[in-house]
């Protein structure tokens, strides 16, 4: 019988993250922008408005609490098959977002990048996505990413394609997380501690499918219109109760604590 190698291709959270009262990424699927806005007999957009409102007050909130990163949804790879006149409206609201935001962005010394497949932008909102970054890449505060015509997917692809191209000659064996990792969209980051998931569905659907692997799943009904500080404050509070094994046991989780305490 041959003897299996498994080293090459063992895949697991490479480091235990210290656990904290406050997570220190954050990373959020806002749904319900439409059925706030169908609830109250208002055109969908309505609610994609208001939206961007909640977004203000999250980054500020999340900043406030010591939150280092915040990964926010915005535009999945799939949302192109809504109907073509939300999409448009969504791609408006997207680049008046960057024109008007990115100053109140920059006074609060968030840092502010982009990841998905941008090429399918239009040139106007590349170059202003390009000026955003640019301006706040000396800011030192909140790390705030905004996932855009993006897939956990496609990120995965994206990443081994670039793997290859920057390793020429690798060979399957050779692959390792090590290898692939910086090529993921969001190697510039710690893994995410918090997930959330606002508008009562419980799917991740195709969001940062690597980096979930650990990541702590909070789903609830309030709609992301209405998720305020408060409801921002509950999922902290559930996220505090919630024991962080990483593969170990109850008592090893205990006794680690312990010991950093003493």
């Amino acid at each position: 019988m041959t003897k299996q190698s498994t080293s090459a291709h063992t895949s697991s959270t490479q480091d235990v993250p210290e656990v904290t009262g406050v997570p220190k990424h954050v990373a959020i699927i806002m749904d319900g922008n439409g059925r706030w806005a169908t609830k109250r007999f208002l055109p969908r957009v309505a609610g994609h408005k208001q939206g961007l409102e909640t977004v203000r007050k999250i980054v500020k909130d999340c900043g406030d609490a010591g939150v280092e990163y915040l990964t926010l949804f915005a535009f999945s790879s799939e949302n192109w098959r809504r109907p073509a006149e939300e999409v448009g409206f969504l791609m408006k609201l997207f680049l008046t977002a960057l024109e008007k935001e990115i100053t109140r962005l920059h006074r609060n010394n968030v840092r502010l990048r982009l990841i998905g497949d941008l090429s399918r932008f239009d040139p106007l909102i590349q170059e202003r996505v390009a000026q955003a970054e640019a301006r706040t890449a000396e800011n030192t505060g909140l790390n705030l990413t905004i996932a855009a015509n993006y897939g956990g997917r496609w990120d995965m692809l994206q990443a081994v394609s670039a793997c290859l191209k920057a390793n020429p000659g690798l060979t399957p064996e050779e692959v390792t997380e090590a290898l692939l990792t910086p090529h993921l969209s969001m190697s510039f980051a710690p893994e995410p501690d918090l997930f959330i998931r606002t508008g009562g569905e419980q799917r991740i659907s195709n969001f940062l499918l690597w980096q979930l692997a650990y990541t702590e799943l909070y789903f609830t009904d309030v709609l992301w219109p209405d998720f305020d500080p408060a409801a921002l404050r509950q999922s902290f509070s559930w996220y505090q109760d919630r024991e962080r094994r990483f593969g170990r046991t109850s008592a090893q989780v205990v006794s680690s604590t312990k010991d950093k305490v003493e």
